[in-house]
């Protein structure tokens, strides 16, 4: 199967413990998410299945969308709401006045530390390894972009936010950083994700310009389960014309699909000042990735033949 499926992650399971039990649901190897989650948090995770995991290096800088909580009053080792309390435990009452200040300076280019209990390897190893074994971990800040961060409400010691932010960017962080600032500790309570590029939850966005909007549905494992049981995966998975809608697409003929499936150039007058385009066969078999060598000359980047051999596994249904 060669498809795009956009789960909504439960909290608890890693990226990697979704795309574990796809595998087995659909019964094939070639499976990979577009982003990953941590345990705690929910939402989009979107899946690539077959030959379309070669798709995945398309979407290695696109923009999230978060909704969370943070909890003001006592800093944890995780900064989130799974790590051990760091230093005493206050009682606080937030104004909001004080967090809109504080916000602001998470807006824009910002220079971030990255967790301690995060993938940031030091020397080749994971800083999350090190930190388990109660390491020191000294990670040097990078620059993130958060192009959105909007309070949604403050109460008492709790803060809910929204937030659409570049690749790279760690909430978690902000959590803690915020704590810092009002100095009294924080760290993220909750977070959901609504958002990775075009892959969103209907009614969980901010109001962006028209061609912007999120138009995915995404489902539970559960509801995945349910669907290949029945025969009907297919009414889940992403229609392949709405994939990378910042790239123009073309459909091409029998024998020029043939040498696109050979990974041979071909002109495509059509589209002439484009740098990449989106090559189908049909309206639905996405074929390949083509790239502007000059003129109307396009080779193939990448080719997704449907042909592709996937390996099976042995059905296992469970969850």
């Amino acid at each position: 199967m060669n498809a795009v499926l956009v789960i909504d992650k439960p909290a608890g399971l890693t990226s990697h413990d979704v795309v574990s039990r796809v595998r087995r649901i659909v019964r094939q190897r070639a499976v990979g998410h577009l982003g990953t989650l941590d345990p705690m948090a929910t939402g989009v995770l979107p899946l690539v299945l077959g030959s379309l995991t070669r798709l995945a290096q398309f979407y290695t800088a696109c923009e999230k969308v978060y909704e969370g909580t943070i909890r003001f009053g006592f800093a944890t080792d995780t900064y989130d709401t799974e790590g051990e309390a760091v230093g005493e435990v206050r009682e606080v009452t937030l104004k909001e006045p004080d967090v809109q200040e504080v916000a602001g300076k998470f807006r824009g280019w910002i220079e971030q530390t990255p967790p301690p209990f995060s993938a940031k390897k030091i020397h080749g190893v994971p800083a999350y390894k090190l930190a388990r074994k109660r390491q020191d971990v000294e990670l040097e800040p990078v620059k993130v972009e958060i192009k959105e961060f909007s309070i949604l409400g403050v109460t008492k010691d709790r803060v809910e936010f929204r937030a659409r932010v570049a690749s790279g960017t760690y909430m978690r962080s902000v959590a803690h950083e915020m704590g810092q600032l009002l100095g009294c500790g924080a760290h993220l309570e909750r977070l959901r994700r609504t958002a990775v590029g075009e892959f969103g939850i209907p009614n969980e966005r901010p109001q962006r310009t028209q061609s912007s909007i999120k138009e995915k549905t995404a489902y539970s494992l559960e509801e995945l389960a349910v669907a290949a049981e029945s025969g009907s995966l297919e009414e889940l998975v992403v229609h392949p014309r709405k994939l990378l809608p910042e790239m123009p697409a073309v459909t091409v003929t029998d024998d020029v699909a043939a040498h696109v499936r050979c990974g041979r150039a071909v002109n495509l007058p059509e589209l002439s000042r484009a740098k990449l385009v989106k090559v189908f066969y049909g309206q639905r078999e996405l074929i390949a990735i083509a790239s502007r060598v000059a003129g109307t000359l396009f080779h193939p980047k990448i080719v997704l033949a449907s042909s592709a051999v996937t390996e099976v596994m042995p059905s296992n249904r469970n969850l």
